[in-house]
């Protein structure tokens, strides 16, 4: 299930970025006291009582505005109370409420999702009667912070917490695989998704950025369950003007966070850009099992060794995702597009693939027998036994004498040595290193 996502809406400066840096744990938005600076959202994760969540950060909302920069803040932020399953409500304890902030609560209420009213900005314990103030908002019981000097913060997340329960949060089905479809604007995702459903669901236009949202189709085949997420194309950030088109990345980013699955599609008519690379990044780094989908492979001219040379040159681009699988297909005519499922279900079982601890221990006594762990000013590195916790990617702690002693090149070696002997294609794989207490 998809990490609970948290929006910090409000009207503009009463100290959303000072909070969202506060809880993020380091200074990720801009800071200053104009209204008006941050712009987008800005998207981290944090916990709290081991309950791991992410926080969207937003501009600010002025309802009665004409100003043309912050009416697409507030669609941003609308945008964000949708995708959100909590909000947390901001307010100025020193200003009081003003009729934004009463506007703001009346689009709160009509959300029908969960909402945290925090009143920030009471920094001493004199200033605590201002609360009483903000009941007027009709919006719960508010809690005082100060996200300038850390109070209240951990009351406020404590009743954020609480909320992740009785939040809309989706009860996925656990038969079911979940498929979204990522890449640059215009590299043939719909003309894909209308391939492999057998039927024209999805808008399809040579314009870049026909897909708006990210739409959600159920289907079966050969007795599985399936939802294919077609996703709108994610494209620089310098090029995102169009507030829909910003619209479709959050909703994009989410559908690959949701995902089991992910066909990264790639223009095969270019070389692999920048772009193609934070593409597959976002992926890998979310743990996704993941394909790579060269379409359009029908206007290339074949010589020997074409793909060979073409997926060579792609992972000089991708290094980090050297375990993807990848197919050359064309959308348009349907060539190989139906051996994308068999992949598919092939990676959706190497990301579910669980390893028992004394095959798991086998494996890597085989692996340090082979290659020594390192040593580092006479002291070698021990790996005492190794376990698989999760899956989706799967996850192995080591229990070792040291963890400053793992170099990131024996890391590297001991993944490579599982994959060759498990397989494991299609999947990121993490491994955790931790001390052994006695």
């Amino acid at each position: 299930m998809a990490k609970p996502i948290v929006a910090i809406v409000g009207r503009p400066n009463v100290g959303k970025s000072a909070l969202f840096n506060q809880l993020a744990g380091k200074r990720i938005s801009i800071v200053e006291n104009i209204p008006g600076v941050t712009r987008d959202r800005i998207y981290a994760d944090t916990e709290w009582l081991n309950r791991k969540f992410t926080m969207i950060d937003t501009g600010g909302i002025d309802p009665d505005n004409r100003d043309q920069l912050l009416q697409q803040m507030k669609y941003q932020a609308e945008i964000a109370i949708e995708t959100a399953d909590v909000i947390l409500f901001l307010t100025d304890g020193k200003e009081g409420v003003t009729p934004a902030d009463r506007d703001v609560a009346e689009m709160l209420r009509k959300s029908d999702k969960p909402v945290v009213l925090a009143v920030n900005k009471i920094d001493t314990q004199e200033e605590e009667a201002n609360l009483y103030e903000f009941y007027n908002l009709a919006i719960g019981d508010p809690i005082t912070i100060s996200a300038a000097h850390k109070r209240g913060i951990g009351d406020m997340l404590d009743k954020i917490v609480e909320n992740f329960n009785q939040s809309n949060l989706e009860e996925e089905e656990e038969d079911v695989i979940k498929i979204a479809v990522v890449g640059k604007p215009n590299a043939g995702k719909s003309s894909l998704v209308n391939r492999i459903l057998g039927e024209e669901r999805v808008i399809v236009n040579d314009i870049p950025g026909t897909t708006r949202d990210a739409i959600d189709t159920p289907f079966e085949m050969d007795g599985q369950k399936y939802i294919i997420i077609d996703t709108a194309g994610i494209r620089r950030k310098s090029r995102i003007n169009d507030p829909l088109e910003r619209y479709g990345v959050v909703r994009a980013l989410s559908a690959i966070r949701r995902c089991d699955v992910a066909l990264v599609v790639i223009d095969a008519t270019e070389e692999a850009t920048e772009q193609d690379t934070k593409i597959a990044g976002l992926v890998h780094e979310e743990g996704k099992g993941s394909i790579l989908v060269m379409n359009k492979w029908d206007k290339i001219e074949k010589e020997t060794n074409t793909m060979k040379e073409y997926r060579r040159r792609l992972m000089n681009e991708l290094s980090f995702m050297t375990y993807a699988p990848g197919i050359f297909i064309s959308a348009k005519t349907g060539q190989r597009v139906e051996r994308i499922m068999e992949l598919v279900r092939a990676v959706y079982n190497q990301c579910t693939f669980r390893i028992s601890t004394g095959v798991l221990n086998d494996c890597l006594a085989d692996a340090i027998a082979v290659n020594e762990p390192p040593t580092d000013r006479g002291k070698r590195l021990k790996i005492l036994y190794g376990t698989q916790v999760s899956v989706k990617p799967p996850t192995f702690v080591l229990f070792v004498n040291d963890p400053e002693l793992m170099h990131f090149s024996y890391r590297r070696y001991l993944e490579n040595y599982f994959r060759k002997t498990f397989g494991l294609e299609g999947t990121p794989l993490r491994i955790i290193v931790r001390e052994k207490t006695k």
